[in-house]
Formats: C-alpha cells, structure tokens, sequence
C-alpha cells in the first residue's frame, strides 16, 4: 500500500480528512490542531506521529513507504493493513 493507497482506504473506512496527513498527497492548509501524519525521515526512511498543539511527535520509524502506510493504517484504525 501506497500514501495514495492509503489515503483512499482511510477515507473508505470513514476517518476525518483531518485525522491524518500523507506527505505529497494529503496535506493540510491549515493545520487542524491534531492528526497523525506520515512523511519521509531525514535520514532516508518514513516515520510516522501524532502533530499536536504545535509539535511532531514521532513515534514509529520505517525502511519503506509501504511499512509506513500499513503503521498508519493500524493506529488509526487497529486493524491490520488491507491486502
């Protein structure tokens, strides 16, 4: 799954738009006060967190896009990724 694939799944599962952020597909202008958000890391991989009050907290780190996703998918959701 990609952040295009995963965009569509969450917004099928009934989530808010403004529940989650996907960097390059899924951005917010302006920022609802919390969401959790997927994007590339500094040091090449994907991370995903909760943005609140101001501040990105990380809280998972991943080696590909398609890991990131499917962790995206099971915080917001706590079902595993769909196939």
């Amino acid at each position: 799954m990609n952040r295009h694939e995963v965009r569509n799944a969450l917004m099928k599962a009934g989530l808010s738009p403004d529940a989650f952020e996907l960097e390059g597909v899924h951005e917010h202008v302006p920022l609802p006060p919390d969401f959790w958000f997927l994007r590339r890391s500094a040091g090449g991989g994907w991370e995903i967190g909760l943005y609140e009050r101001g501040t990105y907290d990380v809280r998972f780190g991943f080696d590909t896009e398609e890991e990131a996703c499917a962790g995206l998918w099971r915080a917001l959701t706590g079902r595993p990724a769909p196939d």
